[in-house]
């Protein structure tokens, strides 16, 4: 079903007597499944659309609009499809109970792959979804594939029903989709031979698969499920040869590094990161891979804009992961602002010491390092640790945080967006 949940005013919807609630059932004699539909069935200038408004009445829309001109409506969210898998290393099997419920939802979607870069493992996949993902040209995709061997992938994702993952790319591949693949690694279960076939299947299908991230497996203290081999400095150094040899290869056959670590790789097996050119347009930066040497490069590029801040105290909260790392990022934003800059390292008290990402610190993290600290004129903290609606993953708000703390608090991605604001009235009297 697919729902109006909203209309632009002096939209084509609007125009046409559209409201929230309605029904939007067909597109020129096409039945409407969900957004997908609605996005490419209605790409036309000439609409003949078929509604039920929030009355029951029915009604047919025939529709001349200008070329180019959106309809300007705003969809309920779609019913999303759930994972049948029970991989032993799943984020969401590492959650403590208790926490906010969507937190909790599996979604395994290619739908959400292509719309937000959303990984899907394409297990529930069927005939007809193929044939609409070819139909729609649905590239990129983003595709957990984990391993391609068939029997592996059935244990890493203990799911005997699992499709033949290569089955399912070769058709993609040959329809002309391209995707983004990952890899989480078990120590154990798919490194080592099965890496190998599966980094040798993965290449075969040339320029269809984009990148490939590999990804070592990340625990909680709540991961119960999770009876393998911890991801340690041997096997993560191990993961990065390889990785090395392949992205060789690609780099003098495809002009492009193709294959990467992730940055949490590199931490574990002691590595330095790579300099952002080696990352081309970052293809997966949103999977922790180059973040590092993303972030390196923006406060490069922004010291120059920053203004004086002679004198100021200013508090730095990451996690335990990039503990080494920024040291040397303040020490160049200190020289350029004159600002005395204090790193504050915070463990996570809601998923345990093994988890060391700054982005999953929680609002009660902060609180603890930041609370009595009255000597400090501001402190930045890292902005992925808030959703979009302004919320940790404990459910505590930021804003209510900020009124708490003893100096004025700021989210930031890269610390110059911050401290090169100047229209918010905290952080300019904070810096003043």
């Amino acid at each position: 079903m697919v729902r109006v949940k909203g209309v632009q005013a002096g939209s084509v919807a609007e125009e046409l007597g559209i409201v929230s609630g309605t029904e939007l059932l067909t597109v020129n004699g096409r039945e409407l499944a969900d957004f997908l539909d609605w996005e490419f069935l209605t790409a036309d200038d000439e609409l003949i659309i078929e509604a039920r408004l929030p009355d029951g009445e029915t009604i047919v829309y025939d529709i001349e609009r200008p070329e180019g001109e959106g309809m300007g409506v705003e969809l309920e969210p779609p019913t999303i499809r759930r994972c049948a898998n029970r991989c032993e290393f799943c984020f969401i099997e590492g959650l403590p109970k208790g926490l906010r419920k969507p937190l909790y939802v599996r979604d395994d979607d290619y739908r959400l792959s292509f719309a937000y870069g959303n990984f899907a493992t394409l297990s529930n996949l069927k005939d007809r979804d193929i044939a609409r993902i070819l139909e729609y040209r649905l590239s990129p995709l983003y595709i957990s594939v984990h391993a391609t061997p068939w029997e592996a992938r059935k244990v890493l994702l203990n799911n005997p029903r699992v499709p033949n993952i290569v089955e399912q790319l070769t058709k993609l591949a040959e329809g002309g989709i391209q995707f983004h693949g990952q890899m989480v690694i078990v120590p154990g279960l798919n490194d080592g031979e099965i890496l190998e076939q599966s980094m040798t299947d993965l290449w075969a299908f040339g320029d269809a698969v984009l990148s490939v991230a590999i990804v070592p497996v990340g625990l909680t203290q709540f991961s119960h499920l999770y009876t393998g081999k911890s991801m340690d400095r041997e096997s993560a150094e191990g993961l990065l040869q390889a990785i090395d040899r392949w992205a060789e290869r690609a780099r003098a056959e495809r002009g492009k590094s193709w294959v990467y670590g992730s940055d949490e790789l590199y931490l574990l097996a002691e590595r330095p990161l790579p300099d952002a050119g080696y990352y081309g347009d970052f293809p997966q930066i949103e999977n922790g891979v180059g973040a590092v040497a993303a972030l390196r490069q923006r406060v490069r590029d922004g010291l120059d804009s920053l203004p004086r801040l002679d004198g100021r105290r200013i508090g730095v909260v990451t996690g335990v992961s990039m503990s080494a790392l920024i040291p040397q990022l303040l020490e160049q934003i200190s020289a350029a602002t004159g600002a005395h800059f204090e790193l504050m390292i915070a463990e996570n008290s809601l998923f345990g010491p093994t988890t060391t990402t700054a982005g999953l610190l929680v609002g009660a993290d902060i609180r603890r390092v930041l609370s009595e600290r009255r000597d400090l004129d501001l402190a930045l903290i890292p902005a992925e640790c808030i959703n979009d609606g302004g919320v940790f993953l404990d459910d505590e708000s930021f804003i209510a945080l900020r009124e708490e703390m003893p100096m004025p608090l700021f989210p930031s991605y890269d610390f110059i967006d911050v401290l090169t604001h100047e229209t918010e009235p905290r952080l300019a009297e904070a810096v003043a």
